[in-house]
């Protein structure tokens, strides 16, 4: 049997942390077994429903690196099939119809609340009328709705994540399957389109498990093969509730817009609900695909704790390449204004040096680009806590240091060592710790007080360009 499991959105919103979850696992469950990954656009919601939100669920996956192998389909393309469904169901007795008023429904159910008993009323007006009375209303065009006929007993299913589950079929109501104008309702539609895209599979969030039982007495009416069932657990805010826009951006595409990278999003979204066993977290590419199990799926809810996205989006800038990175930062920087994509393939060796020295520090691309800002600027700009907690506490000692440091630098071979040996050198004689001399220097040719190793730094800068920015520290210090 080839598995096939499907991802299947509703385009009334963005594609939220939860959704693009659960299209991770259907997709690396799919992956890991060869399997096929079917995209479906649950577009039945036709006020709520629009191209652009669809769109929008589209970039968020290609963003993630989710491919699908087929569609997306389009579940309202198949609303006559849907409808063939549900009147096969009505002909075979296992489905009725409901003439009853949403006023009149709602009374009862109020009426029903305030016994505490069940309520039957559609099946039990449905049972009181005379033969044949349903079909000539329904001929003359009396409004009315089509309700499966929920069969006694209970439902079970061995749950993926779950294992056994069972509900009690008393506890469901006859629900509503083809709506009075037509419309078939969610639970139809979904039966009737895993059936027909022959799905083996279906993983999705906790909050379908009522949904459920509701779809394998579907199938089995309809004598469709019943999917597998897989229910991963919910995402909770750091507040243990679910998860929200107080907790932060919810929406993939608000975390592409940050400049995070997509590998980075998918491993930390892994981990929401699934572990790869002991202490790995970090994951790249193909480790994810092949050491998925839905068996490692937890039971309990996760925690979306953005402290440890913030380490993980750190973790896979460090193990990326300077080649890997180079298009979005080249993306960045030009749209920052810092520098043209022909200069900077002028210098390309160049340029990926100093992706490779800026990478361990970035946590998102914007990141990348303020980091790089001080290597590709004409006129520096100064940090004033920097400047007040580096120059101007000892203002005469630094212009000496930075002086004297200027003349040294005029000399030595321009790489990292030799650099290290002329400033750790001056800082002996001095006979201070070489912090003392480092920190007043990055500030005069970065502008910072922080940066990557500062030896490295001059390098890249370039003996020129130090030089340079030394002289204008040296006279902004003693003009000061």
């Amino acid at each position: 049997m080839t598995i096939r499991v499907r991802f299947a959105p509703s385009p009334t919103g963005y594609l939220h942390v939860g959704g693009a979850r659960t299209a991770l696992f259907n997709w690396l469950y799919a992956r890991h077994h060869g399997g096929v990954f079917v995209l479906r656009i649950e577009d039945t919601d036709r006020d709520r429903s629009s191209p652009e939100h669809t769109e929008v669920i589209l970039s968020a996956l290609r963003w993630l690196g989710l491919d699908w192998d087929e569609g997306p389909f389009f579940q309202s393309d198949g609303a006559d099939r849907h409808r063939a469904a549900a009147l096969r169901l009505l002909e075979a007795g296992r489905a009725y119809r409901d003439f009853t008023t949403a006023e009149e429904l709602a009374q009862a159910r109020e009426a029903a609340k305030g016994e505490g008993t069940d309520l039957r009323l559609p099946r039990r007006r449905a049972e009181a009328l005379p033969a044949g009375e349903a079909e000539e209303r329904a001929e003359a065009g009396e409004a009315h709705a089509i309700r499966f006929l929920v069969p006694e007993g209970e439902t079970v299913w061995e749950d993926m994540v779950h294992e056994e589950m069972r509900f009690q079929n008393a506890a469901i109501d006859d629900l509503v399957i083809l709506r009075s104008d037509g419309s078939p309702t969610y639970n139809l539609a979904v039966t009737s389109d895993d059936a027909e895209q022959h799905i083996t599979h279906v993983i999705r969030g906790d909050d379908h498990l009522s949904n459920t039982p509701k779809q394998i007495l579907l199938s089995e009416a309809l004598g469709y093969p019943v999917p597998t069932f897989g229910h991963v657990p919910m995402i909770l805010g750091s507040d243990g509730k679910r998860l929200s826009k107080r907790h932060g951006a919810t929406a993939v595409g608000e975390y592409e817009s940050q400049g995070l990278l997509p590998g980075a999003m998918v491993n930390f979204l892994a981990l929401l609900g699934w572990s790869p066993g002991g202490d790995l977290e970090v994951m790249i590419g193909e480790e994810l695909i092949e050491r998925f199990s839905m068996e490692r799926v937890l039971k309990k809810s996760s925690i979306f704790d953005l402290k440890k996205l913030d380490w993980l989006c750190g973790q896979h800038f460090n193990a990326s390449t300077a080649q890997a990175l180079e298009p979005a930062l080249t993306e960045g920087l030009e749209g920052a204004g810092l520098a043209t994509r022909q200069e900077l393939e002028e210098r390309r060796d160049w340029y990926l040096s100093l992706i490779d020295l800026l990478k361990t520090r970035a946590r998102t691309i914007p990141d990348l680009v303020d980091l790089a800002r001080p290597f590709l600027v004409d006129e520096l700009e100064f940090d004033p806590e920097a400047v007040t907690r580096y120059w101007l506490k000892e203002p005469a000692p630094v212009l000496e240091q930075l002086t004297a440091l200027r003349a040294r630098f005029e000399t030595p071979k321009w790489e990292p060592e030799a650099l290290e040996e002329v400033i750790r050198g001056y800082a002996e004689e001095l006979s201070v710790g070489a912090g003392k001399v480092i920190h007043p220097l990055r500030v005069a040719v970065t502008g910072r007080a922080v940066s990557p190793g500062i030896f490295e730094v001059l390098a890249l800068l370039g003996r020129d360009t130090v030089l340079v920015r030394l002289d204008e520290a040296i006279v902004r210090l003693d003009g000061r």
